[in-house]
């Protein structure tokens, strides 16, 4: 007997007739545990990689690929008509074509031309079909249309082909469907022909071959950073340093580092020309002077003492040798104390740092560090300052990139 619908939102998941339809299982287990009531719907094509039967066992809904099931009920019109989102992954170039030129000759294509909620295009294709001039022209007709369309991954493809086509994470495509269902707005294209660079994650000093001082961070709010930027048409380079073992997102030049000393170096020669550097890293403020060649042993007695000195302020030199379009963002994790509370310290820093604009979160326990979600003031150096409200760090992403986007001046 089949399960009564959930009560959540309800998402239809298009697959199309490529390889990387085994992934989007994943998408649709992510999808469904997370309470979304999710409608598979396959081309022909797709069946031949997945079967109906494990995608009707995962979503708990009837599969079907023809517009002659369920007639009734209308079915090749309703799907769309019912849907807050429709996600399709993976999009073949077939596919894309289809929609391009409004064809619909099955269930998932008359979908997509009664679809009035945001439809996410996730491509998988080999590199020489992304790359075709035909291919791209579909492309920028759907986001011409408002279907958001992010560009995919690199990596192995079928056999034993490398290059551009991979289908992004699976991860990453629930996060963006996650963003679009709380914020259909989130996803524009106003960041095309724009060069950001992102940082992330916690730098490490190291004390002796074994230890190190370091921080709390995980790099999740840099990576959502970079995530969302690549999806709103943005080249994005990620400078990152240690992370909880966090997928490059789809589209993202990614450089890593593991000291503030390496961070600094890596953000200034790739910021230096680039529209706009968003410093999300959490970037050790001082380092031992001195690395202890062997490990430090354990002694009678108490310790001998860590001499730290500073690393460098990072951001106050990016906003030192800035040019004058562009845009540097910092972040400030803050705690309030006996002289001031989180945000009388971050008006401080903001004016000490001078940066266009300020990301302040509070910390403590449970709080921005090594969690999935996060809350939020956005300060800007004229003066504004907007609470971001508790949710997804995506969408404390796309809150920080519509206030980019407003002060870009093309």
């Amino acid at each position: 007997m089949a399960r009564e619908p959930r009560s959540g939102t309800r998402v239809v998941l298009g697959v199309g007739g490529g390889i990387a339809a085994y992934k989007t299982c994943e998408v649709l287990r992510g999808l469904t545990e997370s309470g979304h009531d999710v409608k598979v719907v396959p081309t022909a094509a797709a069946l031949n990689f997945v079967g109906a039967a494990t995608f009707e066992a995962l979503s708990g809904n009837p599969v079907s690929t023809g517009v002659f099931s369920n007639v009734p009920e209308v079915e090749h019109v309703r799907t769309g008509q019912q849907a807050d989102l429709v996600v399709v992954a993976p999009a073949t170039a077939d596919l894309l074509a289809k929609a391009a030129n409004g064809l619909a000759d099955d269930l998932l294509t008359n979908t997509l031309l009664t679809a009035r909620c945001p439809v996410a295009f996730f491509p998988a294709m080999h590199t020489e079909m992304w790359e075709h001039p035909a291919t791209q022209a579909n492309v920028a007709t759907l986001r011409q249309r408002g279907a958001i369309v992010p560009d995919p991954d690199s990596g192995r493809l079928t056999g034993v082909d490398t290059g551009k086509g991979r289908l992004a994470d699976p991860a990453e495509i629930i996060d963006l469907a996650q963003l679009l269902l709380a914020n259909p707005d989130a996803l524009p294209r106003d960041l095309t022909g724009m060069h950001v660079v992102v940082s992330a994650g916690g730098t490490r000093e190291p004390l002796d071959p074994v230890r190190y001082l370091g921080n709390r961070s995980s790099g999740k709010q840099g990576y959502a950073l970079a995530r969302v930027a690549a999806a709103r048409g943005a080249r994005v380079t990620l400078v990152a340093a240690h992370t909880v073992s966090l997928p490059t997102p789809a589209g993202v030049d990614l450089v890593s580092v593991s000291t503030a000393a390496q961070l600094r170096d890596a953000v200034i020669e790739v910021g230096t020309a680039a529209d706009v550097v968003v410093m999300a890293a959490a970037v050790a403020d001082f380092r031992p002077s001195e690395l202890a060649q062997y490990k430090i042993k354990k002694t009678d007695g108490e310790p001998a003492p860590v001499v730290l000195e500073r690393n460098a302020d990072v951001l106050a030199e990016l906003v030192r040798h800035r040019r004058p379009e562009q845009i540097i963002v910092g972040f400030a994790a803050e705690t309030g104390d006996g002289t001031g509370d989180v945000l009388h310290h971050a008006r401080a820093k903001l004016r000490r740092k001078g940066s266009d604009l300020l990301v302040v979160n509070a910390v403590g326990e449970g709080q921005a560090f090594e969690v999935e979600d996060n809350a939020g003031w956005l300060l800007a150096a004229n003066g504004d300052e907007i609470q971001i409200p508790f949710g997804s760090k995506s969408q404390l992403a796309a809150a920080v990139w519509d206030a980019v986007a407003s002060l870009h001046q093309p």
